[in-house]
C-alpha cells in the first residue's frame, strides 16, 4: 500500500509540473544573454509593479535590458506593455517615460495599455502592433514561460531575461515559485487560445 501511495503520489507531482517543464521546452535554445541574442525587429518588455515615483526595481532593471538591446543595434524599437489603468500605476505610460529619459527617443517606442497578462501581450503585440519577430524582455523567472507563449501565438520569439536574484532575492524567490502555478495556466492559454480582454488599440 505504501508504495502505490508513493507512486500515485510521484505520479501527481509529475503532472502537476509538467506545464512547468513544458515552458523551458518550448523556449529552450531562445533564452539569450544580452549580448548574444540575434537582432529582432522590436523588444516587448512585459510590465510589473510601477510606483508613484517610477517603476518598481524589477520592472527598472527589465526596462534597463531593453536600453542595452536598443543601443546596441539589437532592437530597432520597443514595446512596453502592461497595465495603464490607474489602480496598476499607468504601468505603460511609467515605462515610456523611464526609457525616454534613459535616451530612448519617443517616436522609438509603442505602448500596448491593455497587456494584462503575458498571452494577452503576445496576442495584442501579434495583432495589433504587427509583430511578427521580437526579443522579448523580463525577469529570468518569467522568461521561459513569456517565450514559450509567444511562440505560441505564432511570433518568432527569442528572450533576454533579467537574473534578479542578486538584487531583489525575495521578489525574485517568490517570482519562481508563482511560475509552477502560472504553467498550467500558460499551458492552458497555449492550447485554447483565449482572445485578449482588450483586442482594440
Amino acid at each position: 500500500m505504501g508504495w502505490w501511495i508513493a507512486g500515485v503520489g510521484a505520479g501527481a507531482c509529475a503532472l502537476a509540473l509538467a506545464p512547468y517543464a513544458w515552458t523551458y521546452l518550448a523556449s529552450a535554445g531562445r533564452r539569450k544573454a544580452p549580448g548574444a541574442v540575434p537582432h529582432r525587429p522590436v523588444a516587448v518588455v512585459l510590465g510589473a509593479a510601477a510606483w508613484k515615483d517610477g517603476p518598481s526595481p524589477l520592472l527598472a532593471r527589465r526596462l534597463d535590458l531593453a536600453v542595452r538591446l536598443y543601443e546596441d543595434g539589437r532592437v530597432g524599437r520597443i514595446i512596453v506593455s502592461g497595465d495603464n489603468r490607474e489602480v496598476s500605476g499607468h504601468e505603460t505610460d511609467t515605462m515610456t517615460a523611464y526609457l525616454v529619459g534613459r535616451g530612448v527617443p519617443a517616436d522609438r517606442i509603442e505602448a500596448d495599455r491593455y497587456g494584462y497578462r503575458t498571452w494577452d501581450t503576445c496576442v495584442r503585440v501579434r495583432d495589433l502592433h504587427g509583430v511578427r519577430a521580437a526579443t522579448m524582455v523580463t525577469q529570468s523567472f518569467h522568461l521561459p514561460r513569456t517565450v514559450a507563449l509567444a511562440r505560441a501565438a505564432g511570433i518568432d520569439a527569442v528572450g533576454v531575461g533579467d537574473p534578479s536574484l542578486g538584487a531583489r532575492r525575495r521578489s525574485t524567490l517568490i517570482g519562481y515559485a508563482r511560475e509552477v502555478g502560472a504553467a498550467v495556466k500558460a499551458l492552458r492559454d497555449a492550447v485554447l487560445r483565449p482572445a485578449p480582454a482588450h483586442q482594440e488599440a
